[in-house]
């Protein structure tokens, strides 16, 4: 048997010695080396090799155990941890069932003092609400971590306690029965503190010295956004703030805290009104103001034409400066004419002067027919977008509306605004330009009267 397999092992090696010669024929000539040589190489190649194979196979055997070991110790950690989790499950348990126990011993061993632990939290949480918002919190601060250490306890408040909150409530009324000054940080327009005087009266409104109110928002003071529009505020405000103390001045109170106020801080200027009414409202104060100019013109021209005729009146010496004297100048002209034909002249001289007269009437009155035609344009206007505002966004939003509503009335306003003044201003012209003419047409008369008795 063993030579039979030496037979084989000869017969494979020859074989491998051949398929590998023409691969390696090359190198075996460069470097000389012979079968044998070849041959001796091929084995100590696979005995390195299985050397390196039980090597890795040990090492995998090797990592095999260490890997079993791991997970050994890691079940084992895990019952440990459901163990000690059991474990603190059943403390938890008993921590509950100990804690109810202690409750319930501490309501029986308060007793009566439930409701007056109760009615001090719900005073002194509410109380803290009051000092928050308060603008007596701006002059006295830090009364409200006070009541809020107290509505936080979980134990019986002490005498203390109650000496704290007593006074905190005593000192709140006290202060809103006072007007105070002194000095706090405001906040500008732009954000920036400023130091400044301040007098506050007691929880309603505070001021400063230009007259200007402040507003107390998230625990400090700051300027208001807009100020008044209305100047009586500002300058009660002023008085108040300069007054001396003990001395009885009207001051602006706001009971409300604020929103009374507001109201008239966001009541809109008067140019403001005036952009409400939009381009139609632009055109109604375009015509008054031209009207106006016009009107004064006329009166100021009448007032002086009526002068001038009635100082001619008592002059016999005919002056071409005034109406009356130029038809004077008419009848010295044609004093040599008949009765008929002087009275045809001089009222033909009356007739060249009402136009002069009647000059710009007309259109007087045509502006103030024609302004609150244009506040009713402006109107439909108004409404027109109040409709369409409604048509896209609902009526849900009444700010969507308010514009076109504006626009509406402040033109129907501006309309009438101009057309009343003008229709006085028109009336007044005209009845001082008909008490011109009668004078001229009394003289004329008188004149042909006098001509037809001397004739």
């Amino acid at each position: 048997m063993n030579t039979i397999i030496r037979k084989l092992g000869l017969a494979l090696s020859i074989s491998a010695a051949c398929v590998i010669a023409p691969a390696t024929g090359a190198f075996a000539q460069d470097t000389g080396m012979t079968l044998d040589q070849l041959l001796e190489r091929v084995k100590q190649g696979r005995v390195q090799e299985n050397t390196i194979n039980k090597q890795r196979e040990a090492e995998f055997r090797s990592n095999r155990n260490n890997q079993a070991a791991l997970l050994a110790k890691a079940e084992q950690d895990v019952r440990n941890e459901e163990a000690e989790s059991a474990r603190l499950e059943g403390i938890v348990a008993r921590n509950k069932e100990e804690i109810a126990t202690l409750t319930q011993l501490l309501q029986e061993a308060l007793g009566e003092f439930n409701e007056l632990v109760g009615v001090v939290k719900q005073v002194s949480g509410d109380t803290r609400g009051v000092l928050t918002n308060s603008l007596i919190s701006s002059e006295h601060s830090g009364r409200a971590a006070v009541v809020a250490a107290i509505a936080e306890k979980d134990t019986i408040p002490t005498s203390q306690d109650l000496n704290d909150l007593w006074a905190t409530l005593h000192g709140e009324m006290t202060y809103q029965g006072q007007v105070s000054r002194y000095t706090a940080t405001v906040a500008t327009g732009d954000g920036s503190p400023e130091d400044v005087d301040v007098v506050r009266v007691g929880p309603f409104n505070a001021m400063r010295s230009n007259g200007d109110f402040v507003k107390f928002e998230e625990g400090k003071l700051a300027n208001l956004g807009r100020q008044p529009t209305n100047s009586k505020f500002n300058g009660a405000a002023k008085a108040l703030f300069n007054a001396d103390a003990g001395e009885i001045v009207r001051g602006t109170v706001d009971p409300s805290q604020g929103s009374i106020l507001g109201t008239f801080v966001f009541t809109p200027t008067l140019m403001e009104r005036v952009k409400q009414g939009g381009t139609v409202g632009y055109v109604i104060i375009a015509l008054g103001a031209i009207a106006l100019l016009l009107g004064v013109a006329r009166i100021a021209a009448l007032w002086s034409t009526g002068g001038a005729v009635r100082r001619q009146a008592r002059n016999n010496k005919a002056s071409k400066s005034n109406p009356l004297g130029r038809i004077m100048l008419a009848y010295e002209e044609n004093r040599g004419a008949d009765v008929e034909t002087l009275e045809l002249k001089l009222d033909e001289a009356v007739m060249r002067e009402v136009p002069k007269l009647e000059r710009g009437l007309n259109l007087l009155r045509v502006i103030a027919a024609v302004a609150p035609m244009m506040g009713l344009l402006g109107t439909v206007t108004g409404m027109i977008l109040t409709f369409q505002a409604i048509q896209l966004y609902g009526a849900g939003d009444p700010q969507l509306m308010a514009g076109g509503i504006s626009q509406a009335l402040m033109t129907t306003v501006l309309g009438l605004v101009v057309a009343i003044p003008v229709l006085l201003i028109h009336s007044f012209a005209s009845g001082m330009s008909t008490s011109v003419t009668q004078i001229l047409e009394e003289q004329s008369v008188g004149i042909v009267a006098r001509h037809a008795e001397g004739s």
